[in-house]
């Protein structure tokens, strides 16, 4: 059977756009060509680049790309008639080939695009949503309609979004997929000013809603871990490193709490308010992390991470709810953190 009609395909534009992405981006240009070179090749009226560039208002060259596309990519069995001088199908196509995805997999797709929301209004947006509008173009219109009626019952609602960085982001990346020697101005978080950086990237970790950059810091002659929206100026130097094969992304932060990198790891307790109990349990925070039920429904977690600044800013989060049993070392760097905030709030 023919494909549904051209016509079925818009409907799905003219739905509300909860998402850009979504229904809106049901039919996109080079699908709506497709589909039309397909139903003109089903009907068997052997169609050319000439009379269906005319027909879409496109050019010969853009039309042989579709038909190349089609017979190279989607593997359609489309030949040339030299005596009708046309194309034309040398076996049954039951429809043209589109995406079909299970309801999970629909699922899934929906909530990587309402993650991709929270880069709204940063460098980010543009070409996220590009990507994403190419992935919902090769859906079918069931597809797109269920898409645009699941994005009703799911949302996604951040705080703190950083900045984006698309230019420096797409330099570290090739950098790092080439192995190539990168150059930047880097500001600490507690330097006045920025230095000059030389360095061999190793990796790209997104850490709460933060990406980072990590590799060997040429300057300090060991592996450090940079905040892109801290990093101006970044070129690559065009220089090929080595990295070394016994570098794990995983064995790295294998103690960090977050993003932190952490020397000395030690186990960290923390006894929590029946208030904020259930929150704490109903999330894994560190993948060492233990729980146990105290009295008076108070909850204990204990993990093993390093003690870092990362660490002690999510612990005073929990303000008043939460009291540090161990180390003697955390629970002073937590005490004193904790004097300075109320000296410079009251």
């Amino acid at each position: 059977m023919p494909p549904k009609s051209l016509a079925k395909l818009k409907k799905t534009t003219a739905e509300p756009p909860v998402a850009r992405g979504l229904a809106a981006k049901a039919a996109r240009p080079p699908l709506v060509r497709m589909v039309r070179i397909h139903e003109a090749l089903t009907a068997e009226k052997y169609p050319n680049c000439s009379t269906m560039a005319r027909d879409l208002e496109v050019t010969t060259k853009t039309i042989q790309r579709d038909i190349e596309f089609m017979r190279d990519q989607l593997a359609l069995p489309i030949e040339y008639e030299p005596v009708e001088r046309g194309y034309y199908y040398a076996a049954s196509v039951a429809q043209f080939p589109m995406v079909t995805v299970s309801q999970g997999e629909l699922v899934a797709l929906l909530v990587a695009q309402k993650a991709v929301e929270q880069y709204k209004g940063t460098p980010f947006e543009r070409p996220l949503n590009a990507a994403f509008d190419k992935l919902v173009s090769s859906l079918g219109e069931e597809e797109n309609i269920s898409l645009h009626e699941l994005s009703e019952a799911v949302s996604f609602r951040t705080t703190g979004v950083p900045h984006g960085q698309i230019a420096t982001f797409e330099v570290l990346a090739d950098a790092v997929m080439k192995h190539q020697r990168v150059e930047f101005d880097y500001i600490s978080m507690t330097a006045k000013t920025s230095e000059r950086r030389s360095v061999e990237p190793y990796h790209l970790p997104c850490i709460g809603n933060q990406w980072y950059l990590i590799g060997y810091d040429r300057n300090r002659n060991g592996i450090r871990t940079f905040a892109l929206p801290r990093i101006q100026g970044a070129r690559n130097l065009g220089k090929t490193f080595e990295k070394p094969e016994d570098f794990s992304v995983a064995d790295m932060l294998e103690g960090s709490f977050s993003a932190f990198q952490a020397g000395k790891t030690e186990t960290v307790r923390l006894s929590f308010t029946q208030a904020v109990a259930r929150l704490v349990e109903e999330r894994q925070w560190h993948k060492s992390q233990k729980i146990r039920t105290m009295p008076g429904g108070k909850l204990e977690l204990s993990m093993k991470v390093g003690i870092a600044p990362d660490l002690i800013a999510w612990i005073l989060g929990w303000g008043g709810e939460v009291e540090v049993l161990d180390p003697l070392s955390l629970r002073e760097k937590v005490r004193k953190t904790g004097q300075e905030i109320a000296g410079k709030n009251f």
